[in-house]
């Protein structure tokens, strides 16, 4: 499958999507779009026609393995972060930590990783898996409900990362507003948070799709591990062993003692992914985007530098009321 010519920018073109796909966008609800001119409900959730056709395809086609493991994450809540952290931890036999030819230093993690909905269903072409390695390590942004069945059905295992709302709505805004650059235009953040707290945002609501996985973690906490952006923030060494002991590959002893975890957080960390040549010069293989707009600031609370009273009066009410009762608690510096 031909993959290079892919423009940063298809998934949000309207009109590059097959006729079927056109009818049926044509009768889905519609809001004006973050990046593309509309943004589109389907199975409950807000996206693009590019990506619903992507999604159709892996619920057609997509048959999960036992062994396959799977990031599920709002977008901008630290994707790919953490794809750098599963693909160094499960492939630490296969490509040694301390290797300089590592292959995250000559590509991004989200060509380590690909997406189901965006990089391997698309334009009626399936991706080949015959050069992926059991387990295999793939990514989505769905919410649980529209996963494809057999990933459902399957032992598949599903890492969920959630990062608290402030921060992903500032990261999306930014991103959002780095994709418009080619369309000469900005959206405000005040446009922006309003469509956010009513849920209006790529693979929105927000809460829908936290407290979904949230809940399957409860249910099923040996299919669905979910994780706190700012408790790996807090806690990396901790994070990384229970991630290790969820994904089935342990750190022995003797690479505890020999620091590798260490390694693996400082290979993954946003200060050396940030700075390597093929983050900051290079372009995915896969969509052809520029590897350097998934690289900003990585912190936590940096929202304080852009919420009004107002603002972080509102969202902290609309917050309080989605997930009033779940137990669910967000960390915001």
């Amino acid at each position: 499958m031909t993959t290079s010519q892919t423009s940063p920018f298809r998934i949000f073109q309207e009109d590059d999507v097959s006729e079927e796909c056109k009818k049926l966008v044509s009768i889905l609800p519609k809001e004006k779009g973050w990046i593309g001119s509309y943004t589109y409900n389907y199975q409950g959730f807000w996206t693009t026609p590019k990506v619903i056709e992507g999604v159709i395809a892996c619920q057609q086609r997509f048959h999960a393995q036992d062994s396959d493991i799977i990031l599920v994450t709002n977008p901008k809540a630290g994707t790919t972060w953490l794809k750098s952290l599963l693909f160094v931890l499960v492939n630490r036999k296969e490509h040694p930590i301390f290797n300089q030819n590592h292959p995250l230093y000559v590509k991004t993690p989200h060509d380590l990783i690909p997406f189901l909905e965006l990089d391997l269903y698309h334009d009626g072409e399936v991706f080949d898996f015959s050069s992926f390695t059991s387990p295999r390590l793939l990514s989505t942004h769905l919410p649980f409900a529209s996963l494809p069945k057999s990933v459902q059905d399957s032992r598949t295992k599903l890492v969920y990362l959630c990062r608290n709302p402030k921060d992903t709505f500032i990261s999306m805004w930014h991103f959002a507003n780095r994709l418009r650059l080619h369309q000469k235009d900005t959206i405000s953040i005040e446009e922006m948070f309003d469509f956010f707290c009513k849920g209006v945002n790529p693979y929105g609501p927000f809460w829908n799709h936290v407290s979904d996985y949230w809940k399957q973690s409860i249910e099923k906490p040996n299919k669905v591990l979910f994780l706190m952006y700012e408790e790996i923030k807090a806690q990396p060494t901790l994070q990384l062993k229970r991630l290790a002991e969820f994904v089935e590959c342990p750190f022995s002893v003797e690479e505890e003692k020999s620091g590798m975890l260490d390694e693996i957080l400082r290979m993954s960390s946003f200060e050396n992914l940030s700075n390597l040549k093929v983050n900051t010069n290079g372009k995915s293989s896969l969509s052809g985007a520029p590897n350097r707009i998934f690289f900003r600031k990585g912190e936590v609370g940096d929202w304080k530098n852009y919420f009004t009273i107002k603002m972080n009066e509102k969202l902290n009410h609309v917050i309080e009321q989605k997930f009033q009762g779940s137990g669910l608690k967000f960390v915001y510096n």
